[in-house]
């Protein structure tokens, strides 16, 4: 199930869906990047929220009152509404609060070296996503609880995306925020200094496990209901790392390249597609599936680091 798109953004026009205590208000096109899904619990001590996407922004006083962020993981489409909760404690996985704490511990884990694109980076985060870090970030880590009053947010670690990312699980109504486990077709993104293609493997699979009757991803696809629709979007959303490593050894097979030949050609991106950040993650992302097929024997590398299919 997924909220019907909307453009025109004010308390009015925002779809959201109701849950028990829990309320999910949908970003643009129910959340597509670069917007979120905003899920608000109403506890009967804490009003707390889960990650705080563009769309928080535009929702009013239900997210202004909020008394409590627990962020799945960190980055910028996912800090947007934040600088209007300026004294709500904000608790962040302890591999991923250094990101939340600064700008330089943001473009660490981005894995941004180069200054230059720092800056343009920082700027079109400022404009776009009003950017602002949180030096006050809390550290929790994996199993956590937060207790709202007949209702409690648990954090079950599901790292990969980021090396902090967490699925929050909202008891006892069984309703899971799985973040940028988002099932969209684009596929898993591992392509941060901080992400891990083996850790994406093994938190797909444990996902299925997470008690829970309600999933609400960060982005695209919004909510889902059914456990088998979940079920066969998961599975399809993991099947996208093995396209990538088949287009991968498919590249090889056509001829011996460098790393650097083959972040040209884009694995993530359709070739030809440029922005800040792009290189930076074909790197991380091509580099990691390369790993993998050495270790396998599938392929193998020269002293030149020129890859071949073995």
């Amino acid at each position: 199930m997924s909220a019907p798109a909307t453009q025109a953004y004010g308390p009015e026009h925002i779809q959201r869906v109701e849950f028990g205590p829990v309320s999910v208000f949908f970003g643009t096109k129910s959340g597509k990047y670069p917007d979120g899904n905003q899920v608000l619990i109403r506890g009967t001590d804490t009003l707390a929220v889960l990650d705080t996407p563009i769309v928080s922004n535009y929702i009013g006083p239900a997210f202004d009152a909020a008394e409590l962020v627990v962020m799945g993981h960190v980055h910028e489409d996912h800090m947007a509404g934040l600088h209007r909760l300026p004294h709500a404690p904000v608790h962040v996985h302890e591999a991923d609060v250094e990101a939340a704490r600064s700008w330089d511990g943001m473009l660490a884990a981005l894995g941004m070296t180069d200054p230059s694109i720092g800056e343009e980076m920082l700027a079109k985060l400022q404009q776009e996503f009003f950017y602002a870090p949180r030096p006050d970030a809390q550290a929790y880590a994996d199993g956590a609880s937060w207790d709202l009053g007949q209702a409690r947010i648990r954090a079950f670690h599901m790292p990969g995306h980021t090396a902090g990312h967490t699925v929050l699980v909202v008891e006892p109504v069984g309703v899971a925020f799985i973040g940028d486990i988002d099932l969209t077709g684009f596929g898993p993104y591992y392509g941060d200094a901080t992400s891990s293609l083996r850790d994406f493997r093994h938190s797909l699979k444990q996902l299925a496990d997470v008690p829970a009757k309600v999933w609400v991803t960060s982005h695209h696809r919004g909510v889902y209901t059914d456990r088998d629709r979940f079920l066969h979007d998961l599975a399809a959303f993991a099947a996208k790392i093995d396209e990538r490593e088949q287009r991968l050894l498919a590249l090889l097979s056509e001829s011996p390249r460098t790393l650097a030949q083959l972040v040209e050609q884009r694995l993530l991106y359709p070739p030809g597609h440029e922005s800040p950040w792009v290189v930076a993650a074909e790197t991380r992302t091509i580099s990691q599936h390369l790993a993998e097929l050495l270790a396998d024997g599938r392929a193998k590398v020269d002293e030149r680091g020129v890859y071949r299919r073995a």
